[in-house]
């Protein structure tokens, strides 16, 4: 009877315990809003492709968490920070969105990050660059989680200059991120001995870069380092390769490159470019068995941006499901206690900055005659270990960081 007793006991605290632990999903549900570029300069290498990847996320996690079912918003940010601002704000405040994971550029990014902190919600940047995320605007519920314009500046500017390339000339997308990723790679540029020559900026979604070409071509700089994305590259260097730049022997630094954008280019053009990267789909058996299933899906391989949303959504609903909550700041310090070891990442750590480190990867655009398939379109050079790629806390502008 004794036995009996404690069995039924022990079921019923367990049977409590569960029916609380659900209760402490705020609404009975978990809404996961996803706000991208769908169709302007940076919609294939986040763009549609991060909706579909959050969605397989869920839909891998099984639908639910904790019992409760997991729902998804998506929306065009249309390149515009008041449109991404707007948009957020109104999934917080009238669709009750727990956690908010983005493709889109710094300014709109960094705009989410406050409304973040104001909010007390989850927000995950996996296409944004700017170290501001992580430095002087960063919010005990944000995470910058893919890549930043310090690991890119690290990877490809110290690899240029390793060649030799020690004069440069910067054109630079003419917003947030644009500075910031000149600035960090003339800090790289600067510790290794090299000169910057100068620089211009272009807006967003340029069309035409000849004056700024012409002017970088003027300089006589051995480098012409892109501080741009998304289209705003590929325009870059299909238009330098028209007025021959690196045929008079100026070289092409392309500080921010995704496959979408090898792809778009064709190895033709993009062949020997170098660029920085923290993911590709043909790396090991695990990108692939993961890249292969979103082909299916996208009908294109994965970018990192898109790789990281899947990761992180994942990373996301597995501390939730640890908690038995979706309060922001429980949610949080579980997704900074667990390393997290995936096919994106191993033994990825979330610092107090909010920023994920992880390996990333010098990448080399392959020749026509290497490829052996459409997606085969680059090799790894060498990898970067987390700790050297990203920004060390001894240096970081955040509040959050104990000096």
């Amino acid at each position: 009877m004794k036995r009996i007793l404690s069995t039924t006991l022990t079921a019923v605290a367990a049977a409590t315990l569960s029916a609380h632990a659900a209760a402490q999903i705020s609404d009975d549900v978990v809404k996961i809003g996803v706000i991208v570029d769908k169709t302007g300069v940076y919609s294939a290498n986040g763009g549609p492709g991060a909706v579909r990847a959050v969605e397989m996320a869920v839909k891998d996690f099984g639908g639910k968490v904790n019992g409760k079912p997991i729902e998804i918003v998506n929306a065009d940010y249309q390149n515009k920070v008041d449109i991404a601002l707007s948009k957020a704000r109104e999934w917080i405040d009238r669709d009750k969105v727990d956690m908010i994971i983005e493709s889109t550029d710094s300014a709109a990014a960094i705009a989410m990050q406050k409304l973040g902190a104001e909010k007390k919600r989850v927000m995950i940047f996996a296409g944004s660059a700017s170290t501001a995320l992580t430095n002087k605007e960063c919010s005990p519920y944000g995470i910058h989680y893919v890549y930043d314009t310090y690991a890119l500046a690290t990877g490809t500017g110290r690899a240029v200059m390793q060649e030799g390339g020690d004069t440069w000339f910067f054109i630079t997308a003419d917003y947030a991120f644009g500075h910031s990723l000149e600035k960090d790679t003339t800090r790289v540029i600067n510790e290794m001995g090299g000169k910057v020559l100068g620089s211009v900026k272009h807006p967003l979604s340029a069309s035409d870069f000849s004056s700024f070409l012409l002017q970088a071509q003027a300089s006589k700089a051995k480098v012409i380092g892109l501080a741009n994305a998304g289209k705003d590259t590929q325009n870059s260097v299909r238009q330098a390769a028209e007025f021959g730049l690196t045929a008079g022997g100026q070289k092409l630094a392309t500080l921010l490159v995704f496959d979408t954008d090898i792809k778009g280019l064709g190895l033709n053009a993009a062949q020997g470019l170098l660029f920085t990267t923290g993911y590709y789909w043909d790396y090991n058996d695990e990108t692939r068995k993961w890249s292969k299933r979103f082909y299916d899906i996208h009908k294109a391989m994965p970018t990192m941006i898109q790789a990281g949303a899947y990761s992180a959504t994942m990373h996301y609903l597995k501390a939730i499901q640890a908690t038995g909550t979706d309060n922001a700041e429980t949610v949080i310090k579980k997704m900074k206690d667990t390393h997290i070891n995936d096919f994106f990442a191993k033994d990825g750590i979330i610092r107090a900055d909010g920023r994920m480190i992880h390996d990333m990867y010098l990448a080399e655009a392959k020749k026509p005659s290497e490829s052996k398939g459409e997606w085969d379109i680059m090799r790894i050079k060498r990898v970067i270990p987390r700790d050297q790629a990203f920004q060390p806390l001894s240096e970081s502008t955040c509040p959050l960081v104990k000096k």
